[in-house]
């Protein structure tokens, strides 16, 4: 399958995430290959492909969590590990990353997207107690705050982490499948406060399989199936023939299956892969 061409940039302004020929290996087993797009401020772009397209594999060697095998990515100008340091950017992970049995309130969760801005002691100043509060309102969660994040509902657990990034002040944000469990109103809640913080000039890279709801979150996507197919308007990518080079193709194209490398260029995928994560910002 020959990758389509990205149309030229759907916005004027200088992008604030640049990847350039992004590949990642599992052992043997080549991950993703050679992705190249360019994401700018005040837009909401989606992340669409099936299970095990690559979408989680970008998402965490973007991020530095996952070593890439070639290629650079820059958040802001600044390589993935400077832009956390400094709060720039600011991560949902899918649900199955995260251990919920860790003793942690809402609040404290959510405390947690201050921590770069605290002292070395990490004490709370009261601009951080209330940059928490005002971040658990606009998810609805105010109520919720002292109870632990593990007895939430799934689409609470998601507002909590969204709430974690808004207080956070984050201007890159990124989201794997925060829609997958939730229900109606938690969706309604994420989508509208995506579309908020992208008005407001932030950067929205989220991830979903809901094909039905894309207009209504984003204004463009990106198309994943081991690569970058196709990064173009929501309405191009919705076109039956572009979705069957991923959807159709996951099952009977021989791309989709996975790609082999000689074992001396391998890298092993690094334990923060299966560990689960809560404190990762």
């Amino acid at each position: 399958m020959t990758p389509l061409t990205s149309p030229s940039a759907l916005s004027h302004s200088n992008p604030s995430v640049s990847v350039r020929d992004l590949s990642v290996n599992y052992g043997p087993v080549r991950a993703l290959t050679g992705a190249t797009f360019d994401l700018y401020p005040g837009r909401v772009c989606a992340l669409v492909g099936t299970n095990g397209s690559g979408k989680s594999t970008l998402f965490k060697s973007m991020l530095g969590i996952v070593k890439a095998q070639s290629g650079q990515v820059q958040i802001l100008g600044l390589d993935p590990a400077q832009a956390r340091k400094q709060a720039l950017l600011s991560y949902v992970p899918q649900s199955e990353d995260v251990d919920w049995s860790f003793p942690l309130r809402v609040k404290d969760v959510v405390l947690m997207g201050r921590y770069r801005t605290m002292g070395f002691f990490r004490r709370p100043s009261s601009q951080d107690r209330q940059a928490v509060a005002e971040a658990l309102e606009r998810v609805d969660l105010s109520d919720l705050g002292d109870r632990q994040i593990g007895a939430l509902s799934g689409g609470q657990r998601k507002r909590a982490f969204v709430a974690r990034g808004l207080a956070q002040g984050a201007q890159v944000l990124f989201l794997d499948e925060p829609f997958s469990g939730v229900d109606r109103n938690s969706q309604g809640t994420i989508t509208r406060l995506l579309k908020s913080l992208a008005q407001q000039g932030a950067t929205v890279l989220v991830s979903t399989h809901d094909l039905e709801s894309l207009p209504e979150l984003a204004s463009e996507a990106l198309l994943i199936q081991k690569r970058i197919l196709m990064h173009d308007r929501i309405e191009t990518v919705l076109r039956p023939e572009n979705l069957s080079l991923a959807f159709g193709a996951a099952e009977t194209a021989p791309d989709s299956a996975p790609e082999v490398v000689p074992h001396s260029a391998t890298e092993t995928a690094p334990d923060s892969v299966a560990q689960k994560e809560l404190t990762n910002v």
